[in-house]
């Protein structure tokens, strides 16, 4: 199936679960793509000999997001390899500000939803709800990115526990 194909959740998820982790990287971009942001995937930077690599670069209207697509399968220490990856995520976001001389947004885009919806500033997207996630960060580009997103997905699950 082509990225250009899907056209419910459900595709969505059965690409993102069969694809090789390289082409999780691309569907992440390509949905940044829809949503109009200039991307480039595997990206590296280098400065004075110190190099970093980024799987997805976004950039649109002056704000750029930095990704890192984790494709991790449910075992019980993801939590916390979760939580080291983005500190390794945020080390990386301010190398980036060094090279560039511009901010940059990081943002960890996983396979399933994962018990934590922002850790330490950085908000943690499934795949499948990347989309909405982009469609709010146009609906509110100068408000609080990371506050609305964390309220619009517990008011979620507070509907889901009450049905």
């Amino acid at each position: 199936m082509n990225f250009e194909d899907i056209t419910c959740i459900g595709d969505l998820e059965t690409v993102s679960k069969e694809s090789a982790w390289q082409n999780f990287e691309r569907l992440a971009g390509f949905i940044f793509e829809k949503h109009d942001f200039t991307v480039k995937v595997n990206a590296v930077k280098t400065l004075h000999k110190s190099r970093r690599q980024y799987d997805v670069i976004a950039r649109k209207n002056g704000q750029t997001f930095l990704v890192e697509c984790k494709k991790w399968a449910g075992h019980r220490y993801r939590l916390s390899a979760l939580k080291r990856a983005i500190e390794q995520h945020k080390e990386r976001t301010a190398f980036y500000r060094d090279v560039t001389n511009e901010d940059a947004i990081p943002v960890i885009v996983t396979l399933i939803e994962e018990e934590i919806l922002v850790h330490e500033g950085v908000p943690i997207v499934p795949v499948s709800k990347l989309d909405g996630f982009i469609r709010e960060l146009d609906n509110h580009l100068n408000d609080g990115v990371y506050s609305i997103f964390e309220e619009e997905m517990l008011s979620e699950n507070d509907r889901e526990d009450g049905e």
